[in-house]
């Protein structure tokens, strides 16, 4: 007996391509709520850059998870809010500390803090703490659903195999074959 193939390399490839897209698209208007509330907190308060990005970041995750979970996931396993919710939010964490953490070198480490400055290194941490989310939201948090069966085990047995059993084996009387009247 041969095992089931789970779908042959190209397949998985643009099964890959496809999740990498949709996370991309909600990504990128995740990017764009955090730069968004990034400048609008540096420009009209007097908050310190790493604060507000934190702040932006915080935002930015709260809007990334409805669109993980009802656009980029939405198939996958709905395992819970209970265990969900509390992975999501330690792996953005370690994002945000990624993500931040880039930005608080640029700033408080060698001193780069222009408004251009500010917004580079903020894009930067954005998108090296986006390796990271990736691999741990579909690893951990997004859980893939089982492979299903082969769809010829679940199919019934075709009609024409049923009609030809001998009457015996279902308690009707098979009909006559038609030439011998």
């Amino acid at each position: 007996m041969t095992t089931p193939k789970r779908g042959s390399a190209l397949e998985r490839v643009r099964g890959l391509a496809r999740e990498v897209a949709k996370f991309g698209a909600v990504g990128g208007l995740g990017v764009l709520v955090n730069l968004g509330v990034f400048n609008l907190l540096r420009h009209t308060t007097d908050l310190q850059v790493v604060r507000a990005s934190v702040i932006a970041t915080v935002v930015a995750i709260t809007t990334n998870y409805l669109g993980f979970r009802y656009f980029t996931y939405r198939d996958r396993a709905r395992t819970g809010s209970s265990r969900e919710v509390p992975l999501f939010v330690a792996f953005s964490l370690i994002g945000l500390v990624i993500e931040n953490g880039v930005l608080y070198a640029a700033t408080y480490g060698f001193g780069w803090d222009g408004r251009l400055a500010s917004n580079v290194f903020k894009f930067v941490g954005i998108g090296t703490a986006t390796v990271f989310r990736f691999w741990s939201y579909r690893t951990w948090v997004f859980k893939a659903l089982p492979q299903a069966a082969p769809a010829a085990a679940a199919e019934p047995e075709p009609v024409a195999r049923a009609a030809a059993r001998p009457a015996r084996e279902s308690g009707t009387r098979a009909p006559e074959p038609a030439g011998n009247k």
